[in-house]
């Protein structure tokens, strides 16, 4: 069994890490880290502390809903995806331990395909 490195939780949901295969399990959102633990197996969890969160990126579709979010560590290297049946509520809860300039809106599809095509004409 693994320890929660929290010592008081904010918030517990249900969610769907997108590490692969999708799993489904708890999203706990503590004083000390941000943890995922799946429902079936034990063994497959996520611990991230607070102080390794580089950003995270919530994907947002027409300014109002959110269909997951990616927390990114060590960087940039390294992020992982995740989704719960309210990711405002958790994104509000993550906001008590990670800045606000460090959540940040990922760009659309529409907005990478312009972006690069902008910088194809570009003048160097």
């Amino acid at each position: 069994m693994v320890q929660s490195q929290n010592k008081k939780v904010d918030l517990t949901i249900k969610g769907t890490s997108y590490m692969g295969i999708a799993s489904y399990g708890d999203i706990m959102i503590g004083d000390e880290a941000f943890e995922y633990y799946n429902e079936k197996n034990v063994k497959d969890f996520i611990q991230i502390p607070w102080d390794q969160v580089e950003y995270v990126s919530a994907s947002v579709y027409f300014n109002k809903w959110i269909s997951r979010f990616a927390i990114f560590v060590e960087n940039g290297s390294r992020s992982f995806s995740f989704s719960s049946r309210d990711n405002k509520k958790v994104l509000r809860a993550i906001n008590k331990y990670v800045p606000s300039n460090k959540l940040l809106k990922s760009p659309t599809f529409l907005g990478v395909i312009r972006k690069g095509l902008f910088s194809l004409f570009k003048k160097h």
